[in-house]
């Protein structure tokens, strides 16, 4: 999860408490909210490059982040450079391991990605934006294959949603169609998985400690199609 990866220990203790209302079951996840815009890049000889990621946090979750960084202290809803710059070394500052909540598929494999290139972070409108590009280690050569791309934290504890159409760039013969998750079959196995859990006898107020990763089921799914 992109930013428990990247703050405090007891920042991620903190909003968990703020936000997890009731214990136990599905209603203590997802914590963080995040509108993602995703931009497909392909290379002159039109192989698949890279991908370019937006986040745009949920106004709650940026509030209480700014407020446990001690940016904006005069409330202005603006960052001077100075802080501006921290923002962007602290979302840059990813675990080593982390996927960075991207996962990208073509001919049946995962693709190997980058880590985030050209970081940016800033804080507008109450709500912080982080953009960015993952390169592939391996340019791809994309013909009738489709490329399959999702955006998700696999523990559910950052629930993200496309916003808009996502972009292409590079070719003019590739579409991108977006198709949502089953939510009712989602929801059925993390009851499953969460019922499992309390089986073995974790304490409702425990459990996100362990929460099963169930973040892929309810995902949204990018699908890419070029000419062959």
């Amino acid at each position: 999860m992109a930013e428990t990866r990247m703050m405090t220990h007891g920042f991620a203790i903190g909003l968990a408490l703020a936000t997890a209302l009731v214990p136990g079951r599905g209603t203590a996840h997802p914590h963080v909210f995040v509108d993602a815009g995703v931009e497909v890049a392909f290379d002159e000889d039109g192989r698949l490059a890279a991908l370019q990621v937006v986040w745009v946090y949920d106004e709650f979750y940026s509030m209480f982040a700014i407020d446990d960084y001690g940016f904006d202290r005069e409330y202005t809803g603006n960052l001077t450079e100075d802080e501006r710059a921290e923002l962007t070394q602290i979302y840059s500052n990813w675990d080593e391991g982390f996927a960075g909540d991207l996962y990208v598929y073509a001919g049946g494999r995962r693709l190997d990605l980058s880590g985030p290139v050209s970081l940016q972070a800033d804080y507008r409108d109450g709500r912080i934006i982080v953009a960015h590009t993952r390169a592939l280690r391996e340019r791809i050569a994309v013909g009738g294959d489709r490329v399959t791309i999702q955006v998700y934290d696999p523990t559910y504890y950052v629930s993200y949603s496309l916003a808009g159409s996502p972009g292409i760039k590079g070719r003019g013969d590739c579409s991108a169609e977006v198709s949502g998750p089953d939510l009712e079959a989602a929801q059925a196995r993390l009851e499953t998985e969460l019922d499992a859990l309390e089986a073995e006898g974790y304490d409702p107020w425990e459990i996100d400690a362990e929460f099963p990763e169930v973040g892929e089921a309810f995902a949204e799914t990018i699908l890419v199609t070029c000419a062959s």
